[in-house]
């Protein structure tokens, strides 16, 4: 399994449009991604993280208007995406009118993340498309907290991107589908943070 460095974006942007899964460092925790417009790059993704069929993977963009592509903002989320992106948010959002079926079938809402890096803008505009973005871990085991970790862990991905984690701890999770803003999961950005944003 290659390990690439930072000035090697395109290689793995390419594995990626080949429907292939890689590892890569976020602001909380190593992740594992694949493109999001391809069902066949999803199924792959389920397969290395042994993850049931049913739950949904979060989505990773590069700004705002990647974000609006795929899911409904108003402008209390505006705000927040504004304030609080790229950062260890995820947004819980309504799906967008021409997002993809098999993306959280059964289901309006999707989560949302912002690249957190240089090199991960870099790479979800080199693939042309969100990625869907998962923590580095077998589903229901402990996060993967480094290289040496993900090559034991998983064998079959195609490549791992060298960085930096900074936060080690999982982002704070937004459910923004009705007018009461909730917490989901708590994380480095506070329920009182994110509603003094709104109220501005």
């Amino acid at each position: 399994m290659k390990i690439f460095n930072q000035t090697q974006i395109e290689e793995l942007a390419n594995i990626l449009k080949n429907d292939g899964v890689i590892a890569v460092p976020t602001d909380t925790v190593y992740g594992l991604c694949a493109r999001m417009n391809s069902r066949k790059a999803r199924e792959h993704l389920i397969e290395i993280k042994h993850r049931p069929e049913n739950k949904a993977f979060p989505i990773m963009c590069n700004n705002i208007e990647q974000i609006k592509s795929i899911a409904k903002v108003d402008e209390r989320i505006e705000k927040i995406i504004n304030s609080f992106m790229p950062g260890p948010i995820t947004l819980v959002l309504l799906k967008g009118d021409k997002t993809p079926n098999y993306i959280n079938e059964g289901s309006n809402e999707i989560g949302i993340r912002m690249a957190t890096s240089k090199p991960l803008e870099e790479l979800i505009e080199k693939v042309g498309s969100p990625v869907f973005m998962t923590s580095a871990n077998i589903s229901g085991e402990p996060v993967c907290k480094s290289i040496e970790e993900i090559q034991e862990k998983f064998h079959s991905i195609d490549g791992i991107l060298e960085g930096e984690v900074a936060y080690g701890q999982a982002s704070t999770i937004v459910d923004c589908t009705s007018l009461e803003i909730k917490i989901i999961r708590e994380g480095p950005i506070s329920l009182e943070e994110i509603l003094g944003i709104i109220k501005k």
